[in-house]
């Protein structure tokens, strides 16, 4: 952290002492009030009074997992609808860029606010995860967030680090980097709906109150309930998970009760858009349900005294109208993921009122592009995490032929990594018989492309951390094939019927997704094949898997119930020794050809 006074913490100062003006100026509101809505009172007696409204701007983001720099690949990319109705992708990202963005759209917008919805942190590259992402509490820090809630990352290293994010000092095993003692977050984290089950308190701050002059807006922060599900039991121990609508319309009226009667609810839980373009129109004509997914019914039950919803989790890019339970509109927006968008809602404030003039609110989706100039501090704070990650992050640990992509229902990145777990499986126990491997957990591609002084096809340390960032153990269970067969249909049903997660699967294993049915019957039973084949529901096979899926994590129970357990080493580890012994710059790894689910549409 710098030495002199960060820009942020000196306007909270300015802010402070602007506070002592606040009452005269409540009792210029006052005045105003019983003037006609043709005139201010400042209008009326010849005084430089302010008006009734006052736009204020509202910049958020969400889901940065501590990218700092430009994201490699798709994750680095947004697209874009164009007035023809084609879409292009455009590069975006990084935080050099976020913040010149961000100051560019603050300049003139006296009233400006900056929040964010959640997992800040957490799945971090190399970069900012090596140092527990003290780095991107810095660059937070540098952008002037005002405020963020929780997401479920937050808690990938438990309650006592991030409370340490917030309040600073240094880590309780690897200590200080560098010369100086991390400071922590200058911004609010808000944690409404996460509770200490011994105190039945919230961890962090519920809410927290924007001021300025006489403006003044309430923010409330909340994560997903069903963050337990999805994050390692140790991250999430004593901890309880209320409901996101039900804590939102508590703490709406603990704010109402205070006199504050703005809000915005940062809710880190979200929804699928109808269209992938980050300028999609959700309440275009004949766009009908623009927005699916939990988000929706979140926003249908909301109180509406929340004013606006900064939404997140899922990684897509929207600015929708969703209605309250009074049947009006209501702002809802998310900013895709990793900083490659911003949002610019502009929030009319009444001043007689102290409430949002909902009809005036107008909001859209911004690309943080590449073709601005750099922030130098960012640059700055960049370069010196970089000096210390490089001899770490520089090392190579294998080489690849061309890019090796993570998405689709069944990824090329997904089965060299299975294979990798199971070859690893084989190496602590040689009866390993397959690997399974959650999509949520594979973080970014491998790309062939040179970065730096990397060769083309070198993969580094430091790629490998982006792409398995959550140093999960491999760890090595018996199942029955009942069982197996079992694991295989909840990736469509139970916990994941709205939104399926398909696991990745090891060579050898084979299956049939039929998408023409519903739930559990998508999965062909008899299709089910290890080694050629079929799964005999009673017999035991040997499965290597990361310790979050053992644990039944990402809604696979069945995998909870294995026995015989073994532990092994991370799963980066598992991953370096595959690269290592099967490729070499002569003979680099060919991207796998991904058919081993047969998908029937």
């Amino acid at each position: 952290m710098p030495a002199t006074t960060p820009p942020h913490d000196r306007r909270r100062r300015r802010t402070t002492r602007l506070l002592a003006a606040a009452a005269a100026l409540a009792t210029a509101g006052a005045l105003a009030a019983a003037l006609p809505s043709t005139a201010s009172a400042g209008e009326k007696a010849g005084k430089h009074w302010p008006g009734r409204y006052q736009d204020v701007q509202l910049l958020s983001f969400n889901d940065l997992h501590g990218n700092l720099e430009p994201p490699a690949g798709s994750s680095g990319r947004v697209t874009e609808l164009q007035p023809d109705g084609t879409t292009k992708t455009v590069d975006a990202g990084g935080v050099e860029y976020l913040a010149t963005h961000l100051r560019q759209a603050r300049e003139g917008n006296k009233y400006s606010i900056t929040a964010a919805g959640g997992d800040m942190v957490g799945a971090s590259p190399l970069l900012s995860g090596l140092f527990h992402d003290e780095p991107t509490i810095e660059a937070l820090n540098g952008l002037e967030l005002d405020v963020t809630s929780v997401g479920n990352h937050e808690f990938d290293e438990g309650a006592r680090e991030l409370a340490r994010l917030q309040k600073g000092g240094c880590h309780p095993t690897d200590g200080c980097y560098g010369d100086e003692e991390f400071e922590g977050a200058d911004f609010p984290y808000l944690a409404a709906n996460v509770l200490d089950e011994k105190t039945g308190k919230p961890i962090l701050k519920p809410y927290w109150v924007w001021k300025k002059k006489d403006v003044k807006i309430g923010f409330i922060g909340v994560t997903l309930e069903g963050t337990p599900d999805i994050v390692s039991a140790e991250g999430v121990k004593g901890l309880s998970f209320e409901d996101e609508v039900e804590t939102i319309n508590k703490y709406a009226k603990v704010l109402q009760r205070q006199g504050v009667k703005s809000i915005v609810a940062l809710i880190h839980e979200g929804g699928f858009p109808a269209g992938t373009a980050y300028n999609y129109d959700c309440d275009a004509p004949g766009a009908g349900d623009g927005i699916s997914g939990p988000v929706v019914d979140i926003a249908k039950n909301v109180t509406p005294q929340v004013d606006a919803l900064v939404t997140g989790h899922t990684h897509a890019p929207y600015v929708c109208t969703i209605d309250d339970p009074a049947g009006q509109p209501r702002m809802v927006t998310s900013a895709a993921s990793f900083g490659r968008l911003y949002t610019d809602t502009t929030l009319t404030y009444d001043r007689w009122t102290g409430d949002i003039a909902r009809t005036a609110v107008s909001s859209a989706n911004h690309v943080v592009t590449r073709d601005v100039p750099k922030a130098p501090d960012m640059t700055e704070l960049i370069g010196k995490w970089n000096a210390l990650a490089a001899p770490i992050g520089n090392r190579p640990i294998g080489y690849i032929s061309g890019d090796i992509g993570n998405t689709g229902t069944e990824s090329p990145l997904g089965d060299l990594i299975a294979d990798a777990q199971l070859a690893y499986g084989k190496e602590l126990d040689p009866e390993t018989d397959l690997a399974l491997m959650n999509p949520g957990g594979i973080r970014a591609p491998l790309t062939y492309a040179a970065k730096g002084a990397e060769g083309d096809g070198v993969v580094t340390y430091a790629e490998g951390f982006t792409v398995q960032p959550f140093a999960n153990t491999v760890n090595l269970q018996d199942i029955t094939g009942a069982q197996l067969i079992q694991v295989l249909k909840e990736q469509v049903s139970g916990a994941n019927t709205a939104a399926p997660k398909i696991l990745q699967i090891s060579s050898g294993l084979t299956y049939t997704l039929d998408l023409t049915k519903a739930g559990a019957d998508r999965v062909v039973t008899d299709s089910i094949r290890l080694n050629g084949a079929p799964v005999d529901p009673s017999a035991v096979y040997r499965v290597a898997s990361n310790s979050f899926l053992a644990g039944g994590g990402d809604g696979f129970p069945t995998l909870g119930q294995g026995t015989n357990d073994l532990v092994g080493a991370d799963d980066l580890t598992a991953l370096e020794k595959y690269l290592t012994a099967n490729s070499s710059a002569t003979s680099p790894i060919a991207p796998p050809k991904a058919d081993r689910i047969t998908i029937v549409k």
